[in-house]
């Protein structure tokens, strides 16, 4: 139920129209809000496995991304690195929140290494290739990201403590 519920809440994050970024065709979403939220609430194995549901149900064509697009184009596209990140920074994070996750801080460290170090690490190189750019320019473009994902990183940590002390069983 929780592999569900969070894929189904990094959907509907999808709904919220997505922010353009000058030179960079990828648009800044609200959804690696739904995969830092998981990472911290759900541990590694589901939170890694409701991004990995969210990708299937997409890949069959449902408009579950931002700005209503699915199918398997998706995962041609600029933005598939992002996505395949998503899978294993969604893991990452809930690995980092297991081990260090009882405080803001913590949480907010788990989701600057698994939902931006990670996601990055596998976005950039993507993006780069598919658009036959050096590294270095995609990498450079991707810098218009940071402070949006920080601030995501910030809601997610605080919404994940919340969370944590109305239902301590969650993060477990």
């Amino acid at each position: 139920m929780l592999i569900a519920l969070f894929a189904a809440l990094t959907a509907a994050l999808g709904l919220l129209p997505p922010i353009p970024v000058p030179l960079v065709p990828v648009p800044v979403t609200a959804q690696t809000l739904g995969v830092m939220l998981a990472g911290c609430l759900i541990g590694p194995r589901r939170s890694g496995l409701a991004m990995l549901l969210l990708l299937v149900l997409i890949a069959l064509g449902l408009p579950l991304l931002s700005g209503g697009r699915g199918g398997l184009a998706v995962f041609v596209g600029p933005s598939a690195g992002y996505l395949l990140g998503w899978v294993v920074g969604a893991f990452t994070i809930g690995v980092t929140a297991a081990r260090w996750g009882s405080s803001t801080a913590a949480l907010f460290v788990a989701n600057c290494i698994g939902g931006i170090i990670v996601v990055y690490a596998f976005g950039i190189p993507v993006m780069a290739v598919v658009l036959d750019l050096p590294l270095t320019t995609a990498a450079l473009g991707s810098v218009a990201f940071l402070p949006g994902d920080l601030i995501k990183a910030g809601i997610a940590a605080v919404v994940a403590i919340a969370v944590r002390r109305a239902y301590p069983a969650a993060g477990q």
